[in-house]
């Protein structure tokens, strides 16, 4: 069945949705469908099938017709003819930007690396520079794993633990915590498939066991709240996810016994203040586990998270685990700053902008940026929603996809050192998306880069002028060091060229002209014919300027190859 655009329209649609965002998500559908017609996905559905999942999920958490839009446009400049430059023509400078930030973070490949995990976590979101990205890369990811299942075990395994390792913490870092859990779960079954059936099982059997006594203890704590007089909205029960009680068995020797919030009741109220109510209400009808009371309303967890938890001595002595919170607090808890997003209710349709809701700090932000306290106009609080703490870093990929951190600045002979030191000591050229560059010329976040390497090569001094880096200062001066110390007193060259008449004296004019002292020289014909070798051994003097004489060597005519050592 093809995912119609009546479907998208529905989940996007907000009281305050103009005809200008209608008008902007189906111009975008229809582009996106056409860009992706002729393509299938590995389950043999269309592609756009992939675009359409992507888009309403970014809908159904309440983000703007822009993040839509981008949403289903996010794989054109990756996977189909469409440029970046088409795309801002058609949809805008905003909407380019969002789709070019998802394709920059799509080119990363995680190898499961463990020194790798906070560096692309870094990257994703310095990459993103705006979090509507990672909103779309989430909800893109989200689906992937939906429909792993048709893809290699492999590719499986990989995708599965680049979930595991950084999507799904990124999402609970974004309080989003529905989609991390949803994610964890995916992950999990694919790289721990064994485990997560017994886990399934054992937790059916134990749900059916602990359904009657949740039922009855929601059923006393609704008696006991009515009774003192405590207004509520709800009371939902919780199920814990099969991920998470993986970790907590780890963390517990694998002992069912320790773990006490499998099923747990939920309580919502309307104020912070009935929360705490609510916990009294509790406590005085059974006992709290000592050490089990939590309150992370007056101290929020980093990712923005508050609640009220207690764990109370129920019916049989069984442990039995609360949580309590207002309406507000439990959709901030579950969708973390797309919770946020709404429509600014402007008079003018043109005059509409993406706000925030209110003015309270996230937690998870202010520990990558100083928010401003108070955001009143919708323009400064999209200037503020770029995630700016990375300002002072790039981060550049290898051609395998691998991040590799680095000042802003930096050139590609600081990356090269960040790769290796001989990397570093031998780099003649670099590529840059494709391109070759100069190597003192800036990176950019996102660029795939290339270093050229010659064995023969060795870094100059000029390159202190313009790397950024201490690590690649070190190395180049090190190596100059090396060369001035006497370690190598002499530089032997082997040159091959077509024999010439004046053959040597333009190679040995070149040492003059660069006041380099000749120890020796001789000459070599392997065989009968024009080929000829030519050996010269310069002073130590040579090595400070190598890198000239290599330069003018190759400009004699006929010369063909040019080997040196240090002897």
């Amino acid at each position: 069945m093809e995912p119609s655009l009546s479907s998208l329209l529905q989940a996007a649609y907000k009281p305050a949705s103009s005809e200008a965002d209608k008008e902007l998500i189906e111009r975008a559908y229809n582009f996106a469908k056409h860009a992706h017609a002729s393509q299938k996905r590995k389950s043999g559905e269309p592609y756009f099938v992939h675009l359409h999942a992507t888009a309403v999920t970014v809908a159904r958490w309440g983000l703007d017709a822009t993040t839509i839009a981008a949403a289903l446009l996010h794989d054109t400049v990756e996977d189909t003819a469409t440029t970046l430059e088409q795309l801002e023509k058609e949809f805008g400078k905003e909407i380019a930007f969002l789709v070019n930030g998802v394709t920059k973070i799509s080119r990363l490949k995680y190898r499961g690396n463990e020194a790798q995990v906070e560096t692309m976590k870094k990257m994703v979101l310095a990459l993103s520079e705006d979090v509507r990205v990672i909103f779309i890369k989430l909800a893109d990811r989200m689906h992937n794993m939906q429909t792993l299942a048709h893809l290699p075990a492999e590719k499986q395994k990989r995708i599965a633990l680049e979930t595991s390792d950084i999507y799904a913490p990124l999402a609970y870092r974004m309080g989003l915590a529905v989609v991390s859990g949803d994610l964890e779960d995916l992950a999990f079954s694919y790289l721990n498939p064994e485990a997560y059936k017994e886990l399934k099982k054992t937790m059916e059997t134990m749900l059916k066991e602990g359904e009657k006594h949740i039922a009855k203890a929601k059923e006393r704590v609704e008696e006991e709240l009515r009774a003192q007089h405590i207004p509520f909205i709800r009371i939902d029960s919780r199920v814990k996810r099969i991920s998470s009680l993986y970790k907590k068995l780890k963390r517990h020797d694998m002992n069912m016994e320790r773990v006490h919030d499998l099923l747990a009741l939920r309580i919502i109220v309307e104020k912070p203040e009935e929360c705490y109510a609510a916990l009294g209400a509790i406590h005085s009808v059974w006992p709290p586990l000592p050490g089990h009371i939590k309150d992370y309303i007056a101290l929020p967890k980093p990712n923005g998270y508050r609640s009220l938890h207690t764990t109370v001595i129920a019916y049989g002595g069984r442990p039995t685990e609360f949580q309590i919170r207002t309406a507000e607090m439990h959709h901030e808890n579950e969708y973390g700053i797309a919770a946020y997003w709404a429509y600014n209710e402007a008079k003018d349709d043109s005059q509409k902008h993406t706000v925030f809701a209110n003015a309270r700090q996230l937690a998870w932000i202010n520990q990558l940026k100083a928010w401003q306290e108070t955001i009143d106009d919708p323009d400064e609080f999209l200037a503020s929603l770029k995630i700016d703490f990375f300002k002072h870093r790039i981060f550049v990929i290898t051609p395998k996809g691998e991040a590799v951190d680095l000042p802003a600045g930096a050139t590609p002979v600081d990356f090269a050192y960040a790769i290796h030191s001989e990397v570093g000591d031998h780099c003649i050229g670099a590529k840059v998306n494709g391109r070759m560059v100069q190597l003192d010329d800036p990176l950019q976040s996102g660029d795939v880069v290339e270093i050229l390497t010659q064995k023969s090569k060795r870094p100059t001094l000029s390159w202190l002028n313009f790397v950024k880096t201490r690590h690649a200062r070190s190395h180049i001066r090190s190596a100059q060091r090396e060369l001035e110390s006497g370690k190598a007193k002499s530089l032997q060259f082997k040159i091959t060229a077509l024999d010439r008449l004046g053959l040597l004296n333009d190679i040995t004019a070149v040492f003059a002209k660069a006041k380099v002292n000749i120890v020796s020289h001789e000459s070599h014909r392997p065989r009968a014919g024009a080929i000829i070798t030519i050996k010269v051994v310069a002073g130590a003097d040579a090595n400070a300027k190598l890198d000239l004489l290599l330069i003018q060597l190759r400009a004699v005519h006929n010369l063909q190859r040019i080997e040196f050592k240090r002897v």
